[in-house]
């Protein structure tokens, strides 16, 4: 039997269920949000080889709607992290508005708020906002390294989620090295301001969508913890069953 044979008859065998994990399930399933990094920076050798990974990561018309910034300045990431702060500080009074000086105005802008923004005011960054404010959560948690990833406005089918995949092949080829990361949605609070668009030469078409913490993690976080079931319809000979 050829090696080309052998490497196909190993493609078409079926793994069972109770098979253990392959490397690269191992990374998917293990891989954590680390939100506390030593004071060690990354190498850029590594760095390179990890944007690499997002580089091949699939989009419609292989037209790659994204572009990378890499900020590996203390001062820089400081900056970033306070004008978003003063952002939620901003925003405080509005969306907590039992508490807010500006009374029922503050409810009715609130509600009017969500409901124009369902997603990105949703239960999780509606809590978080106050939090940072108050200086109760951290935004880039300390990491020495931060990507940002820029969407292009003019990409084909849906940008957000090649963007999407893009990321997720930075994480993963960052945890399969040992480095810790965390999806930092809040750097969208910084798209419009005119201030960063210029620090960091921004430009149309792109846009800030979503930053990335990168560096090595305190402690070791990895692992795999009980996830909510999400219940799969399956169709197949005529028949639907429900897999748990």
């Amino acid at each position: 039997m050829s090696a080309m044979e052998s490497k196909e008859l190993e493609r078409d065998a079926e793994p069972s269920v109770d098979d253990d994990w392959n490397p690269v399930e191992k990374v998917i399933l293990e891989r954590r949000s680390v939100r506390i990094y030593k004071d060690k920076q990354v190498p850029e050798n590594l760095l390179r080889r990890i944007l690499e990974a997002g580089r091949f990561a699939p989009s419609a018309g292989n037209y790659q709607p994204w572009r990378v910034i890499v900020i590996r300045d203390r001062d820089i990431i400081n900056a970033m992290e306070k004008d978003i702060r003063m952002m939620c500080k901003m925003l405080k009074p509005v969306l907590v508005w039992e508490t807010s000086p500006l009374g029922p105005v503050a409810k009715l802008m609130a509600q009017t708020m969500t409901w124009l923004l369902p997603n990105k005011l949703h239960h999780e960054p509606y809590g978080a906002i106050p939090m940072i404010a108050d200086g109760e959560a951290g935004i880039f948690h300390g990491a020495p390294t931060l990507i940002l990833l820029l969407k292009d406005k003019r990409g084909a089918g849906k940008p957000e989620v090649d963007l999407g995949c893009c990321g997720q092949n930075i994480v993963l080829a960052a945890h399969s090295h040992g480095l810790g990361t965390c999806w930092v949605g809040f750097v969208e609070l910084l798209r419009q301001n005119p201030i960063w668009k210029k620090r960091l030469g921004i430009e149309y078409p792109y846009e800030i969508c979503e930053g990335i913490s990168i560096g090595y993690p305190v402690g070791n976080p990895d692992g795999m913890i009980p996830r909510e079931i999400h219940h799969v319809k399956w169709f197949e000979n005529g028949t639907m069953k429900v897999l748990t």
